[in-house]
C-alpha cells in the first residue's frame, strides 16, 4: 500500500484586509477542496498580519477549484490569487506567523 502524499498545493492569496485572520480564509478555501495549512505572517511591530498568506490544498483538483474562480471577494475587499510557484520553507518561529 502507497504511502499517503505528504505534497501540498499551494496558491499565494495578497490584498487580504486586515481584520481577516487564518480561521476565517481556511473557512473560504474549504469551499474548492480540503484546506492543509495556511500560513498567514504577522508583522512583529504592528501585530497585524502582512495582507497576504500562503493556502495550501491536499488535492491538485482544490488547488484548481480556487483558481478558476474568476474573483475572491471577502469583506468587501477583492482578493489577488495566484499558484504559488516557490516553495515555501515555512515560519522562521511561531512568534511570526500563524500556521495550521
Amino acid at each position: 500500500m502507497a504511502a499517503p502524499s505528504k505534497k501540498v498545493f499551494e496558491i499565494f492569496v495578497n490584498k487580504i484586509p486586515w481584520t481577516l485572520a487564518t480561521k476565517e480564509m481556511k473557512e473560504y478555501f474549504a469551499q474548492f477542496g480540503h484546506v492543509k495549512k495556511c500560513l498567514l505572517p504577522f508583522d512583529k511591530e504592528t501585530g497585524f498580519h502582512k495582507g497576504f498568506c500562503w493556502v495550501g490544498f491536499t488535492t491538485e483538483e482544490g488547488l484548481n477549484n480556487a483558481l478558476q474562480k474568476d474573483s475572491h471577494t471577502l469583506e468587501g475587499a477583492k482578493l489577488q490569487v495566484q499558484k504559488n510557484i516557490r516553495n515555501f520553507e515555512g515560519p522562521r518561529s511561531s512568534k511570526d506567523a500563524e500556521y495550521d
